[in-house]
This record gives C-alpha cells, sequence and structure tokens, in this order.
C-alpha cells in the first residue's frame, strides 16, 4: 500500500508538489522505483565561522544548522545514507545529479561508488563572474562540480544527445559548462543562500528526462529544480526542512503563472505525483 503524504503545497493540477521535512524521513516512505530523476543540493559543510565575498563586503558563512560540518565521517555517513534512499526511489533506468564544492563532492563520489551507481559524467559548473578571493592566497573560486550518475551498473540511463548537441550549434556538448549564476530576476520573489541557476537546472532535466517524468529534489531550497521541471512539462516532488524556503518556491511557482515562459507544445499531465 502507497504511504501518504501531508503536502506543504499541491498545483491544481497535483503535478507540483512540495514536502515540509526531513529529507531522510520523507525519502523513506516514497515507494521503490518511482523517481525519474533526481537532483540534490546537499549541504555543503560551509558554516564553521569562515568568511566570504557578497556585494564587495566580507561577510561570515552561515548559512544555518544544516550546514554544519560534524566531522569528516559524520558528513560522510550522511551522504551515503540520502544517496542510499534516492538509489532505492529512482527507476532502473532513472539517474541522480548532485552537485558540491570540494568541501563535499569528493564524499559524494566515494559514496557512490561504495553504493554501487554508475558514474556517468563529473560536471564542471564555471561562474562567469565569481566572488573575489578576499584572502588573496588562493586561486579564485570559480567553479563547482556536479556528478551525474545512473541508480546501478545495469542501468540504461535516459540522455537526449540530440538536444543537447543542438543546443551547443551541432558540436558535441562538454562537461564545462560556463553558465552565470543566479540573474537578479530570478531572485525576485527572494533569495536563497546556495541558489541555482535557472539554465543550470533546464539544461539537466531536457538532457536527462522525458516529458511528464517525475523529477525529486530532497534538497529543495528555492525551487529552481521545481520551477525548470515545471516549465518543461515535467512532474516535480521537493523536500525542504525549511517553511521560509518552501514559502518562496511557492511565490516563485505563483509568480511563473503570471508570466509563463515558453513551454513545450504537447505536455503530457497525470492527476497526481504520489498520494494526498
Amino acid at each position: 500500500m502507497s504511504p501518504k503524504f501531508k503536502y506543504y503545497f499541491q498545483s491544481p493540477e497535483r503535478n507540483f508538489q512540495l514536502i515540509h521535512g526531513d529529507s531522510l524521513q520523507v525519502l523513506k516512505r516514497i515507494p521503490d522505483g518511482t523517481v525519474d530523476m533526481v537532483f540534490a543540493d546537499p549541504p555543503y559543510f560551509l558554516s564553521n565561522g569562515g568568511m566570504t565575498c557578497q556585494g564587495g563586503k566580507m561577510v561570515a558563512v552561515d548559512k544555518g544548522g544544516w550546514d554544519r560540518s560534524r566531522g569528516a565521517d559524520d558528513d560522510h555517513g550522511f551522504q551515503v545514507r540520502w544517496l542510499a534512499e534516492c538509489q532505492r526511489v529512482l527507476r532502473p533506468n532513472g539517474s541522480i545529479w548532485v552537485s558540491g564544492t570540494r568541501h563535499n563532492i569528493f564524499s559524494v563520489g566515494y559514496a557512490m561508488q561504495q553504493l554501487g551507481y554508475k558514474l556517468l559524467n563529473d560536471i564542471v559548473w564555471h561562474k562567469r563572474n565569481p566572488p573575489p578571493n578576499l584572502a588573496c592566497r588562493y586561486f579564485t573560486h570559480a567553479t563547482e562540480q556536479i556528478l551525474w550518475a545512473a541508480r546501478d551498473q545495469k542501468s540504461k540511463h535516459y540522455f537526449d544527445y540530440p538536444l543537447m548537441k543542438a543546443a551547443n550549434g551541432g558540436k558535441q556538448m562538454q562537461n564545462v559548462w560556463s553558465i552565470l549564476p543566479p540573474r537578479k530576476a530570478e531572485k525576485t520573489h527572494g533569495r536563497h543562500p546556495t541558489q541555482k541557476p535557472m539554465a543550470l537546472l533546464e539544461r539537466i532535466i531536457l538532457a536527462s528526462t522525458e516529458e511528464n517524468g517525475l523529477v525529486l529534489d530532497p534538497f529543495n531550497g528555492s525551487g529552481t529544480t521545481g520551477l525548470a521541471a515545471s516549465r518543461h512539462g515535467r512532474r516535480y516532488l521537493g523536500v525542504d526542512l525549511s517553511a521560509e524556503y518552501l514559502d518562496l518556491t511557492v511565490r516563485r511557482f505563483e509568480g511563473e503563472a503570471v508570466e509563463p515562459m515558453p513551454r513545450t507544445e504537447s505536455l503530457v499531465v497525470q492527476p497526481t505525483i504520489l498520494p494526498a
């Protein structure tokens, strides 16, 4: 019998759904093999007293308790636990994308190997206008990594190679993507400290899912994954601990209805994602 969820928000068509709660606990209630693609932007474990640059000023890196490191072993154990649940809920030919920096991405990659994921690509997201390095003792951090993996070694993952080639001027798309960080217009309804640009998520979703596929983001944040999925006829389920950021996601989603983006002509929408 399928589990029931209390949704924080559902679109009228029930193809865009948000759940307020701990991702590990929610993931355990999702049936096996029901998700086509996962995008995850897990904690980078950066909020430990460091400094960064915002608007030309030095500010403390303090995104919240969810981003504080508890030591290498505990941090890695967390990666293994949520990645194992994502692997379980993925369809046999489903795939997962995980973003990170040097602070967490190597742990994520090792956890994927431990769990038997099939690593497909390591994407380098090049930020064309990164914040300066205030210490002047390191190279300026201008990239993030995104690991793309299939559920297991037997998976025959979906990849829209012709679309990606066409988007790249008729040439094979490489694994270095030069994409600007979120523009001001993407933060009209509010800000999230780790918000990803819409262009990045649109490329990921179009490359690895078909229309009407179910996209899951266990760390919903500002909801960029969901908006990108909705724009292109995919169903979406987002999970987050923060009601504040779920509210931000709802405002962004409802804002899309006021000024909708161009969408694929033939949209097939199922009435629900998971039971209410």
